[in-house]
């Protein structure tokens, strides 16, 4: 998979800066307006929301005016002075016009029967019938995905799909120019339609996918809800040393700090990682033990029925 190329921060590109800029400078405005609103629909002069929240009334003449980048602790402070959830006050949904947030809260008060009865409603169709025999391999680049994946998919009689394939047929360019043209988002965008695109069309398949994807809610959950997911875990050394066997020295090259923030990332993700339906550690494994391992799986779990 085209995945990692170091384990640094690259520069970002300008005009991706400037769109960056615009959303952040939009998500101060709307912070601040939201703010101004929940202290005047409460009648709440500014000095007495600074008493009671400890943020100075200067700080939130600012923030009010769209001026003031405030920190997560100050604002949740504001929040709760106001007696808002702090979603409340960054989401794009408008807490006083919005059903979804209305739903949500009603929701959270529910019972839990009434919260089951609610959600079977809203996803009448079984787990197992949405999964099909669709299996997806998750995990950091060099856990062995692309290449169990395709000798699975061989031994199993079912088609193997590299989900950046698909990415790049759908985009007409590589990955590495979808990402230099239109940057992390973009990227994401067209992973998610890649993704539902395969749904649409393959009832029965190995997928293998970029370790990234699981730090994308919407996009991992509709991955957990429409496969059966199998996390391929491995050593930070084995993932470094394997892709560095396929010829790529990118990840450490100029970057001696690259070993400690790839075992960062794992860390990061593992929660993440976890959320499959099964996992498979492919550490010291030759390639047939990890295969046979993974087909047993499949048999076992019944993924394919």
């Amino acid at each position: 998979m085209t995945e990692i190329t170091n384990f640094r921060g690259e520069a970002t590109p300008q005009s991706k800066a400037t769109r960056l800029d615009a959303e952040v400078s939009a998500l101060i405005q709307r912070v601040g307006e939201r703010v101004r609103r929940a202290r005047e629909r409460k009648g709440i002069p500014r000095r007495v929301l600074s008493d009671m929240s400890g943020v100075s009334p200067r700080y939130l003449a600012q923030l009010e005016a769209g001026e003031g980048n405030i920190s997560i602790g100050l604002l949740q402070r504001v929040a709760v002075a106001l007696d808002h959830r702090i979603e409340w006050l960054v989401g794009e949904e408008d807490p006083w016009n919005s059903d979804a947030l209305r739903v949500a809260d009603l929701f959270r008060s529910s019972s839990r029967d009434l919260q089951q009865a609610i959600l079977r409603r809203l996803k009448p169709e079984p787990a197992e019938t949405l999964r099909g025999h669709r299996i997806c391999l998750l995990g950091l680049r060099g856990a062995g995905k692309s290449t169990l994946g395709a000798l699975a998919g061989q031994a199993l009689n079912i088609p193997f799909v590299e989900l950046n394939a698909e990415i790049e047929e759908q985009a007409g360019m590589p990955v590495e120019e979808v990402m230099a043209l239109y940057g992390q988002e973009g990227y994401r965008k067209l992973e998610a339609q890649a993704i539902s695109r395969i749904i649409a069309t393959h009832d029965s398949m190995v997928l293998a996918v970029a370790g990234g994807i699981v730090a994308e809610p919407e996009t991992y959950n509709q991955l957990l809800g429409h496969f059966h997911t199998v996390w391929l875990k491995t050593t930070p050394g084995e993932h470094m040393s394997r892709v560095r066997a396929q010829g790529d020295e990118r990840p450490m090259a100029g970057n001696p700090e690259a070993m400690e923030q790839l075992r960062s990332i794992l860390t990061s993700r593992e929660t993440l990682y976890s959320r499959a339906r099964a996992q498979l550690d492919t550490s010291g494994q030759t390639v047939e033990a990890s295969l046979a391992q993974l087909l047993a799986l499949i048999e076992e779990r019944k993924f394919l029925g």
